[in-house]
């Protein structure tokens, strides 16, 4: 990879998380990574040239934000939410935290996860009305059968990770066929982001999630969106962020895509002014 992107005004990372030894973690916790806070997270946008952020709240603090929202007081306006509530959420609540910044809830159906599938319906119908999305990271083998349900979600959905198909599909199969359905439908988005999670190709490039990507690409090119992942969780050895966003030269043909990608698509789905 010899093409460096080019990073525009208002560039957004769309997915990364923080963690910090003073908030105890999930019961439910798989993983327990180093702390990881604010002040890293500003080296690596000055490093890259990013501006904005979107904060999503890490499997490992469960169902309790503190530490999401804790970071979001000190990022301000340009960062932006996803939590995790459950269907005891009441509107108060809802309302406070958009009022915070907090515009999706998120849905983790991997090991770990907070929330399980019976409270899908449920939940994103008590965040609808405040403007949120769901956010949904799963094994994109299953988008077949999950399909009808996403289909009918009262509210936006963003998909995790290229779809996270583990292991990649090929183009034609029924897994990348149904989420190529739900971009026909208008309300989703995909985050192009973290290859290295399904990939079984070697990095930098992940040659069996690229052609993936590519063609996500062609299909949505204004709900495609770019995310870093930082810090990586459970990733050894961690990739190298600069590396990961020079994915999209491969991955998108033209620098005006890319700066859609990057600034223009999270802008409208995120609320930046």
């Amino acid at each position: 990879m010899s093409e460096r992107v080019k990073v525009p005004p208002g560039a957004c990372d769309t997915h990364m998380h923080f963690y910090h030894h003073r908030y105890p973690a999930a019961p439910t916790a798989l993983i327990h990574p180093p702390d990881a806070w604010v002040g890293a997270y500003r080296d690596l946008q000055r490093r890259l040239g990013l501006e904005r952020v979107v904060v999503v709240q890490p499997t490992t603090y469960g169902r309790d934000n503190r530490a999401l929202l804790d970071a979001l007081e000190e990022l301000g306006d340009a960062a932006r939410a996803v939590v995790v509530v459950d269907d005891g959420a009441t509107d108060a609540d809802l309302e406070d935290l958009t009022a915070r910044g907090v515009c999706g809830v998120r849905f983790h159906m991997l090991p770990g996860g907070a929330l399980p599938w019976d409270l899908l319906e449920t939940v994103a119908a008590r965040v609808a009305p405040f403007g949120w999305h769901v956010q949904l990271q799963m094994n994109g083998r299953e988008f077949p059968e999950r399909l009808d349900r996403l289909q009918r979600l009262p509210c936006p959905l963003v998909v995790d990770h290229v779809g996270r198909f583990m292991p990649p599909v090929a183009l034609d199969d029924p897994a990348f066929r149904a989420l190529c359905e739900l971009l026909d439908g208008g309300r989703c988005w995909v985050k192009l982001s973290a290859a290295y999670e399904s990939s079984r190709a070697d990095a930098p490039r992940y040659g069996d999630v690229a052609p993936l990507a590519r063609a996500l690409v062609a299909a949505a090119p204004e709900r495609m969106l770019w995310a870093s992942n930082w810090p990586h969780p459970g990733q050894d050895p961690v990739p190298d962020d600069a590396r990961m966003l020079d994915l999209l030269a491969d991955w998108v043909d033209d620098e005006a895509t890319r700066e859609r990608i990057l600034a223009t698509n999270p802008a409208a789905l995120y609320g930046f002014a």
